[in-house]
């Protein structure tokens, strides 16, 4: 390690030197400084991965700077994959400082999130297409994901929304039940066939998903990937 960290001064304050404009003593602080963040580059090890993590050569273990698990250390990789799944098994956690109510004029996000006053939210227990799906109907492509969200925003025109819910997704989202005067939103998005029931966190829309499915309203007209797959891809 010694012979190495000094090859690489001498590298380096050798590449400093052909600059030649500054003095001798800026030339040495220049290739100390370099050698300083080199040497600890190498002590941390490893670049990040997608999962914004590394392996730590140095301490051991492996540890993550970005992401949803940025601050977090882990034995192994391994481990932080399973506490990430266990993120993802649990959609609804709590959400602090959050109302049990929130009432306004809503942004259209997509077909299944809206925003009032700043705050996001995703309609609780289902899953609209993604915003840029496609599906198809008689053997043609069309954008049931832009259909869907067109679908939202005539539901609501120009009326004040409001949402019932104090829990948060991992992303921050407010989970929540949505009415327009005494009109289920969420409900009214899976009755037409503009999203589906999200088994994996709720059953409370199923009977509305079998009757648009028997209606063939909305998606159900053709053929699509349920929109968790879709993410999937």
């Amino acid at each position: 390690m010694r012979e190495n960290s000094l090859a690489l001064f001498n590298a380096v304050f050798t590449a400093v030197n052909l600059l030649g404009i500054l003095p001798m003593a800026h030339r040495l602080i220049l290739a100390l400084l370099a050698l300083l963040v080199a040497s600890q580059a190498h002590a941390h090890g490893g670049g990040i991965d997608k999962l914004g993590c590394h392996h730590n050569r140095k301490a051991g273990g492996y540890h993550c700077h970005r992401g949803v698990l940025a601050g977090q250390s882990f034995g192994t990789k391994q481990e932080a994959l399973d506490r990430l799944q266990q993120g993802q098994s649990k959609q609804n956690v709590p959400a602090p400082g959050a109302s049990n109510s929130i009432t306004g004029k809503a942004r259209i996000i997509d077909g299944d999130t809206i925003e009032i006053s700043g705050k996001r939210i995703r309609l609780h227990g289902i899953d609209a297409p993604e915003s840029k799906q496609k599906c198809t109907a008689e053997g043609k492509e069309w954008a049931c994901g832009q259909e869907a969200t067109f679908a939202l925003a005539q539901f609501i025109e120009t009326h004040w929304v409001t949402c019932k819910g104090n829990k948060r997704d991992r992303y921050g989202r407010v989970i929540a039940v949505c009415f327009v005067g005494s009109h289920d939103l969420n409900a009214m998005m899976v009755r037409e066939g503009w999203a589906l029931a999200y088994r994996r966190y709720s059953m409370d829309y199923v009977d509305e998903e079998n009757k648009a499915r028997e209606d063939g309203l909305g998606i159900w007209r053709g053929e699509f990937v349920p929109p968790w797959e879709r993410r999937k891809r």
